[in-house]
């Protein structure tokens, strides 16, 4: 072990394991993940090559080996409970996505709920099996996070009781799903739905692809991989155009609608429950969003602590790069986010099941709001996380920069979230809808519930902005409630804003449209701050479960700087909104250098209660025994350039060079 992380880790204050526990849901959790762990750890099937030395073709081959070989050891060791296959995924994987993803993220999760009884007998057993290994395809070349605009039709045939699938442009070709390319048989399609002459809007289609034995595709079915990407090598992203392909009746999706064999339309009680699959991936990418971001903090600080760098003091030895404060200041407001968006991803993931939960008892009354918050915490966790990669990314200075580090396999399958399930912006704009339409709701009297209860109480004490920022506001920027309750005004106030200029551009004689599109920069400020509020609120609810006063004491200090570290990055708006003088400001600069400074001996710790594998993490910097130098030159050793001291394109273009010059 690396003397240098040997003693931070003597120097943690708290206990690893417990904060662990906390991360995992309760010691069980963290029990059964790590047993998982291990049967990936000892089988000898999963420890390939490194994927940084193959080909795309190699890098893909590996992967669909890997997919196959998860699927039998699984079905070997029984394990079907969600998150322990998700467990035992992310461990065969480590920072690198798979061409079968989707079968589980998407393509299963959709006949799971929209299913009908009859459905659900046939074909989730055929999918839970992997008799066939489906994919989601939604997002087309012409239409993406804009849904109603997608134009793949199902035109429903009563003679033969089928439907029929075109896609009847070329901006109509299906693009991007995951697995589609070569590795799917099966697809959920969405089209619009065309009966009787009448369009009925987006529905999901179970759409056979290929011959379960040859895997051939079907007739009418032109299918492909899309090509190279920014990242995601292994996955086969692919396109799909349907040509008159006929399904049975029976394979739309009729759990919530259908068409009757004379074709007869029953509607849904709610048009959002075709977009259920979408919600639950929105919700899920609130966690990967604290994952990724986790493991970049965890390398980022782990090297900072073995790495030392010029001077401090002349003449003394070169420092621990995380002993200088600029170091700390990147790093450690990252650090609390990746606990922040942790915990956040905790919330969703329960509300998510709970309003479920609701909906198959007929409850439809809180998936709006759930379609609202997943859509804008999406958007908000995404966008933080990935400028803060690449933030760790840079802190490690060159040496981030090499494959070896794990940040380039990290970012670059990070990075399409801040697109994929919903543009980011467009993502924000929805949330603002729900944001506006619940601030009209209370200036007409309404008593709202919820996450946006809050904008109740803000009506009832409601203030203008240009008055308010006469009056002093009591903030007391070491309680959390205090900073919660700031947060929660900028967001009443930002919400208010917004709506005013809708308002305003409607008196200019505006129409709807063009009111909400000359305000969408103050409805995209709006949500942020929503979502900022959100977050800073539930990670203060965290800490009331928390009853171990060390791991109280470290995570308050973590929430304290998230909140803080908010502020004097958002200071513009708290300043105009009234809520904070320039010199509260200036107090909260300098209460997040102390912050930084007590965080200090607790940084490794902090990332180790991740409880992130070697293998894992699968970065050289990021080791956990810290021994950096030794085997970033072992891991450039093993590059094929090296398998020849002679590289051949020496005596075919550099040799034959030197004779004609």
């Amino acid at each position: 072990m690396n003397p240098d992380i040997v003693k931070e880790r003597k120097a943690a204050t708290f206990d690893v394991e417990k904060l662990t526990h906390i991360l995992d849901g309760g010691p069980e959790k963290t029990k059964r993940r790590r047993e998982i762990e291990s049967l990936v750890l000892s089988d000898p099937d999963f420890k390939g090559e490194d994927p940084n030395f193959l080909s795309r073709s190699e890098r893909y081959d590996q992967a669909v080996r890997r997919s196959a070989q998860m699927i039998l050891k699984m079905r070997e060791y029984g394990i079907a409970d969600p998150d322990e296959i998700y467990y035992y995924k992310r461990m065969v994987l480590g920072n690198n996505p798979e061409p079968a993803g989707l079968h589980y993220s998407m393509f299963l999760p959709t006949l799971y709920r929209q299913c009908a009884p009859e459905q659900a007998k046939k074909w989730i057993p055929l999918a839970e099996s992997v008799q066939i290994l489906g994919t989601y395809a939604q997002t087309e070349l012409g239409h993406g996070t804009h849904l109603r605009g997608l134009e793949t039709t199902a035109t429903y045939d009563p003679s033969t009781q089928q439907f029929v699938l075109n896609s009847p442009t070329v901006s109509s070709i299906k693009w991007w799903p995951g697995g589609l390319g070569k590795t799917s048989n099966h697809a959920i399609v969405l089209a619009q739905l065309y009966t009787l002459g009448n369009c009925h809007g987006l529905h999901a289609f179970i759409v056979p692809l290929r011959d379960l034995d040859t895997h051939q595709p079907l007739p009418g079915v032109v299918i492909g991989d899309i090509g190279p990407k920014f990242g995601f090598s292994e996955v086969d992203n692919g396109y799909l155009k349907l040509d008159n392909v006929r399904i049975p009746r029976e394979n739309m999706l009729m759990k919530y609608s259908k068409v009757e064999p004379d074709g007869s339309y029953v509607k849904p009680p709610s048009d959002k429950l075709t977009y259920g699959t979408m919600v639950f991936i929105r919700s899920m990418i609130v966690g990967e969003s604290a994952r990724a971001l986790s493991k970049a903090c965890t390398i980022a600080i782990r090297y900072s602590t073995v790495r030392h760098q010029s001077e401090i003091r002349p003449g003394e030895p070169e420092p621990q790069i995380l002993d200088y404060q600029t170091q700390q200041h990147k790093l450690f407001p990252l650090l609390a986010t990746a606990y922040a968006f942790t915990f956040v991803g905790q919330y969703m993931r329960q509300m998510y099941n709970r309003i479920i939960g609701d909906i198959q008892q007929g409850d439809f009354s809180e998936m709006p709001e759930l379609h609202a918050l997943s859509a804008g915490l999406k958007a908000f966790t995404t966008w933080t996380s990935n400028s803060g990669i690449e933030v760790c990314r840079m802190s490690c200075g060159g040496h981030g920069y090499s494959q070896s580090s794990g940040f380039p396999d990290i970012y670059v399958n990070f990075t399409p979230t801040c697109t994929y399930e919903g543009e980011n912006t467009v993502m924000m704009l929805q949330t603002a809808r729900y944001l506006v339409k619940s601030y009209r709701q209370v200036k007409a009297g309404q008593q709202l519930r919820g996450i946006v209860s809050y904008l109740n109480e803000a009506e009832h004490r409601r203030v203008q902005p240009q008055s308010v920022a006469a009056r002093p506001t009591v903030v007391d920027i070491n309680d959390l409630s205090s900073l919660v309750e700031v947060y929660k005004l900028r967001a009443a106030i930002l919400v208010e804003m917004a709506a005013k200029s809708i308002q305003q551009e409607l008196q200019r004689r505006k129409s709807q449209e063009d009111a909400w599109n000359n305000s969408s920069i103050d409805l995209v400020r709006a949500s942020d701050a929503h979502c900022h509020y959100v977050v800073v609120k539930l990670f203060a609810e965290k800490l009331t479960e928390v009853g171990v006063t060390a791991i109280h004491s470290v995570l308050s200090t973590l929430a304290l700087l998230y909140a803080l570290h908010g502020i004097s990055n958002n200071s513009g708006d708290f300043l105009q909104a009234g809520l904070l003088t320039v010199p509260q400001l200036h107090l909260i600069s300098v209460r997040i250098k102390e912050l930084l400074s007590q965080l200090r001996p607790n940084a490794v710790a902090l990332t180790d209660a991740f409880d992130y594998h070697d293998r894992k993490l699968n970065s050289v910097l990021g080791r956990y025994d810290g021994n950096v130098y030794e085997n970033m030159f072992e891991w450039a050793r093993k590059s094929p350039l090296n398998a020849t001291e002679v590289h051949e394109s020496f005596h075919k273009y550099l040799k034959p060079l030197r004779s004609k010059l």
